[in-house]
């Protein structure tokens, strides 16, 4: 079955409202984006070191991973059901570090922070699949757009850290904005482009029985595909180291950004958590509707835009690493912008690659990175070098400032970046062909 089959009629009013229902979800579900929020009123509390702290922010991660049991019940739950247990997740994970970070019980054991954290996590992988799943299936025909709807404001939360600031509260009002109006940004896109792309066929390779370089017997590139036969692809490999290059660095900069701008001098490092937060907003919302642009106009593969978030990001950590004044504000910008580019960019590219039917599943096995990429450049890579450059503190935990604390960790994040940009290529090559029917089947 081809990625493009048409679903059974339903009602448009109801695919419309379940839209609206998924924003407003989503803009609850982003708490999991806020940990350097309060990373330090942690590290204080429970006199941690930086590298007990990063693996906190690992155990947060790894919530993700269990992500896989939401993968499994999207197919066997209703919506409402999936979006019931991570909700009732979420209030016991991130209700019990509240009570510990406003001290209105004593800091816990850190192996149960650990658990709480764990949870929390967990929690958005809930939502994130009962939401994504639901109205990529409904909206089989603009993908970029709806993922970018749909995930976009799973930053609402950690976007006005400090709705003190200036910035925060203009971004306060463009938030809500979108939120009252969630189908006004991509209605234009849809009307324009209805019923064009509509009549593509059930088969999109059907003229190709067997395409290059996959296995005789498993489904070609832009069929429905269960996990195993995905995974038997060059392309979910591709896929997913790229995906960690990109926003498993990203990741380990959001978890971390609490102590980096307090290593660099500042006292309130509120405004990079919103810089980052709005900036990767923008990012999700125009790179995702711009994407598909190019696929109707040139039959361009989302992958290169894949590729040049990684360049970007790559340039921004080398900014961060070289440490001038200033410099955290705009690597902040384009950190958030890149990390954004490559969460709107990878949900729908991977239903377009192996298809909507076990999606749930795949999305979840991807989203693996999430934990991966947090363990291998928060949990080791930023939480080691740190504390080889920082000092003990009387009665424990540690703390470093300048701009050596994290050089080293941007220089190692950057070239990371640049295989991720390698990757990005090479997947652009492997599904031209794929972009290119698309565009013709658009046009027909």
């Amino acid at each position: 079955m081809s990625i493009f089959h048409r679903p059974p009629p339903s009602s448009s009013a109801l695919k419309w409202l379940g839209l609206v229902t998924a924003v407003w979800v989503q803009s609850i579900s982003g708490n999991n984006y806020t940990f350097s929020n309060y990373s330090a009123a942690l590290k204080s509390l429970m006199n941690l070191s930086q590298l007990q702290l990063n693996n906190l922010s690992v155990a947060k991660d790894l919530g993700k991973a269990f992500g896989l049991l939401a993968g499994i019940a999207s197919d066997r739950l209703s919506t409402s059901l999936l979006l019931l247990i991570g909700s009732i997740e979420g209030l016991i994970g991130y209700g019990a570090q509240w009570l510990v970070v406003s001290q209105k019980i004593n800091p816990l054991p850190y192996w149960q922070m650990c658990i709480f954290l764990c949870m929390g996590g967990n929690s958005t992988t809930w939502m994130n699949t009962g939401v994504l799943v639901t109205c990529l299936r409904n909206f089989r025909r603009n993908r970029g757009t709806v993922s970018v709807i749909v995930a976009v404001t799973l930053l609402a939360f950690d976007s006005i850290p400090n709705p003190t600031s200036s910035i925060s509260r203009i971004f306060s009002i463009v938030l809500l904005i979108f939120l009252a109006s969630p189908l006004a940004i991509p209605l234009h896109s849809f009307l324009k482009n209805r019923g064009r792309s509509g009549e593509i066929a059930e088969a999109l390779l059907a003229d190709e029985s067997v395409a290059e370089g996959v296995v005789e017997g498993q489904p070609v590139i832009g069929e429905d595909h269960t996990i195993v036969e995905a995974m038997k692809t060059v392309e979910f490999w591709i896929l997913f180291g790229s995906f960690l290059c990109g926003v498993g660095t990203g990741l380990a900069v959001m978890n971390n950004m609490g102590q980096i701008g307090l290593a660099l001098g500042y006292d309130d490092v509120s405004i990079f958590i919103s810089l980052m937060s709005i900036w990767g907003f923008f990012g999700r919302i125009l790179s995702g509707s711009v994407s598909e642009h190019f696929i109707r106009k040139d039959g361009m593969p989302r992958p290169l835009w894949n590729a040049a978030s990684q360049v970007l990001m790559a340039l921004g950590y080398i900014l961060l690493a070289i440490a001038m004044p200033g410099s955290l504000y705009i690597g902040s910008i384009i950190v958030g912008i890149c990390y954004g580019v490559r969460l709107a960019i990878t949900v729908p590219m991977a239903s377009e690659v192996f298809g909507l039917k076990n999606y749930g599943m795949i999305y979840n096995v991807l989203i693996l990175n999430l934990p991966l990429g947090s363990f291998l450049f928060s949990g080791l890579l930023a939480g080691i070098l740190y504390d080889m450059e920082a000092t003990r503190r009387k009665g424990g935990g540690n703390s470093c400032v300048g701009g050596h604390c994290y050089r080293l960790v941007f220089v190692v994040m950057a070239c990371s970046c640049v295989i991720g940009f390698a990757m990005d290529l090479f997947l652009a090559s492997r599904t031209k062909r794929l972009y290119s029917k698309m565009r013709v089947l658009i046009k027909s």
